[in-house]
């Protein structure tokens, strides 16, 4: 039977009747080693196909250069840009990904932090299921000293790493866009109650409406669970108000294209007899007939890119030296949206 056994640094020293250490050091061109002896090392390592012990290289640096990175869903545009940005910076620094989905699972995503935890990741990336409302299963992390970048669906706590867009500016800018455009029953279809992102989109609302001396109506505010039949629940809540709204904002685009559908059956007209916004601002929505008149830009692909960038800097930084006394810094990046416009209206 033919040895496939892998050949190794011990046994290209004892071939050359030399030490471990000075091969080990003349494959890695150590300046203390001779040229003659380091070539000797060399070609026979390549006569041998010698390759590098890797786990035991990372085990020796503490380090698996492999960053966790954890998502919703991968069929959402939204995180596939995102996912494109995390791969570009960490591939650029030598890291590696490993990507899981939530399914907007919270007990989903408990088992998938303890299986990177178990595989040794040195971080990861996360975007929160629409169920998370606890965060112990990243707090657990830290006597791991894996760190944690949280990107687009963030904790609302304060001791987390965050990248994230500014839900007030884009609210903001859409419900005034309607306002110009003569609406003044807007409604709000918005994702689980539960969820940061839907708290701040409420509130801007009814700050904006408040500074436009137009009447509050909870009515029109609606939540989604993000499938289609809640979403179609949610806008028949909606159309059922009196006298109904104009126009919706919608929490990104494909909630957008659930309740366009709804509304259709209901022989509305798209941007119409009733108009939509939405969040995201995804390419899809360019190849429709009548898109949303408006899309919030959140940047996917910086968040996810920016992400990476924040968590590879920390683990830079958890080289240096510090203080035990030191006090344990939250990095948090914020990211303007823009209201793109879909064509005159």
């Amino acid at each position: 039977m033919k040895d496939t056994k892998l050949p190794t640094i011990k046994e290209i020293a004892k071939q050359l009747n030399v030490s471990v250490s000075t091969v080990s050091r003349a494959l890695h061109d150590h300046p203390g080693i001779g040229l003659r002896t380091r070539m000797r090392v060399q070609q026979l390592a390549q006569q041998l196909n010698y390759e590098p012990n890797q786990t035991a290289i990372f085990f020796k640096q503490r380090r698996t250069f492999t960053i966790g990175v954890v998502i919703p869903n991968l069929k959402e545009e939204f995180f596939s840009q995102a996912i494109d940005g995390i791969e570009e910076t960490a591939s650029s620094n030598k890291y590696s990904v490993l990507i899981s989905q939530s399914k907007d699972d919270l007990e989903r995503e408990r088992r998938i932090i303890t299986t990177l935890k178990n595989n040794r990741v040195d971080g990861i990336i996360v975007s929160l299921s629409k169920q998370t409302t606890t965060y112990d299963h990243f707090t657990a992390l830290k006597k791991y000293n894996i760190p944690v970048v949280f990107f687009d669906r963030v904790p609302s706590l304060p001791d987390f790493n965050k990248v994230y867009s500014n839900m007030n500016s884009g609210t903001r800018e859409a419900i005034e866009f309607l306002i110009e455009k003569g609406h003044r029953r807007i409604g709000v279809l918005n994702g689980p109650e539960q969820m940061r992102s839907s708290k701040e989109r409420t509130e801007t609302y009814k700050q904006i409406l408040i500074k436009r001396r137009l009447k509050i109506d909870m009515g029109l505010v609606a939540h989604t669970d993000l499938t289609r039949e809640s979403t179609w629940k949610a806008m028949q809540d909606l159309l059922s108000q009196r006298p109904r709204p104009t126009a919706i904002v919608a929490i990104n685009d494909y909630i957008a294209l659930d309740a366009m559908q709804y509304a259709r059956q209901q022989r509305l007209k798209i941007n119409k007899d009733i108009c939509f916004v939405s969040y995201a601002n995804l390419p899809i929505t360019s190849y429709l007939e009548n898109p949303p008149m408006a899309s919030v830009e959140q940047y996917p692909y910086d968040q996810g890119a920016q992400a990476a960038g924040m968590l590879i800097n920390i683990l830079s930084e958890e080289e240096k030296p510090t203080r035990p006394d030191e006090p344990e810094t939250f990095q948090n990046i914020v990211i303007n949206g823009q209201l793109i416009i879909h064509g005159k209206r």
